[in-house]
């Protein structure tokens, strides 16, 4: 190859120093540009309104969506929280109302009998709870928390609500048994109050279950003056039960098929299915203190 070939081959280097002086020329030229004239910057403004506007718009709009969601689940926690402790005065305030209508209506029990034990005054009386009862729809046969330490013995007759329970048959240091009025084979000596016409009074579980009543016979009513509704206490002849005791009302009655006594049934005066606390009479029929 010739000289002159190898000539027109050899690359031209510029010195680096040179090239550093030409850039800082170039960046002296366009800071002078940009200060005093808009023939750079209007071409920047161009692009940056094209790519930078619009992308500061997404991150505002993206930030803005941000913020909106962390309020929203903020108000969320807020109304969760809040709707926790609603929840939680809710509980409180059915607790109360419970609590108060059990005071209400023990307040009632008691009351109904204070206001029986004035109406029998002039007897002794203790007050007892029961405690236990028969396998049954009814307080046919029951136990009271009361016994012989607080003076009960058997017979003592049982009342409550506004007249007769029944009568003690079992007694024990701390506790008693009492077997009701509408139990079968029970029969009690009562009375038309109005009249003093004698009857007798049956126990029936059956009447009670079909409707919610016993049963009365042997009644003398010559004069047919007994009616519905009149009230049916013991009897001064009575060897169990203190004369005078609200037993409860005629319901039905009828005349015998030997035309001599009447029969029927009687309401008694006593829930028997939801009795919880009794006043027990100690003073016996056949014992008076």
């Amino acid at each position: 190859m010739s000289p002159l070939v190898k000539k027109k081959k050899k690359r031209i280097k510029i010195p680096t120093m040179y090239w550093l002086f030409v850039l800082s020329l170039v960046c002296v030229i366009l800071m002078i540009l940009s200060f005093n004239t808009d023939i750079v910057m209007t071409p920047l403004n161009y692009a940056g309104g094209y790519t930078i506007v619009p992308f500061q718009k997404g991150l505002t709009n993206v930030g803005n969506y941000l913020i909106e969601q962390t309020e929203r689940f903020k108000k969320l926690e807020d109304v969760i929280a809040e709707n926790e402790e609603l929840k939680k005065q809710v509980d409180e305030l059915s607790k109360d109302n419970t609590i108060l209508q059990q005071d209400k209506y023990e307040l009632t029990k008691l009351r109904e009998l204070y206001e029986l034990d004035a109406e029998y005054e002039e007897y002794d009386k203790i007050g007892a709870r029961i405690i236990s009862r028969e396998s049954d729809n009814w307080y046919a046969n029951f136990v009271i928390d009361k016994g012989s330490n607080d003076g009960i013995q058997v017979d003592c007759n049982v009342i409550a609500g506004s007249g007769l329970v029944g009568r003690v048959t079992e007694v024990g240091p701390n506790y008693a048994k009492v077997v009701s009025i509408i139990s079968d084979n029970v029969n009690t000596s009562g009375m038309i109050l109005a009249t003093g016409d004698i009857l007798m009074v049956s126990g029936s579980l059956e009447g009670m279950n079909k409707r919610g009543t016993i049963d009365f016979s042997q009644l003398n009513d010559d004069n047919d003056v007994v009616q519905t509704g009149d009230k049916i206490v013991t009897s001064n002849i009575s060897d169990k039960y203190l004369q005078g005791i609200l037993i409860g009302y005629v319901d039905h009655i009828s005349t015998d098929s030997n035309n001599l006594t009447k029969s029927g049934d009687l309401i008694p005066v006593v829930d028997f299915k939801h009795l919880e606390e009794v006043l027990v009479i100690t003073t016996l029929k056949n014992n008076p203190q």
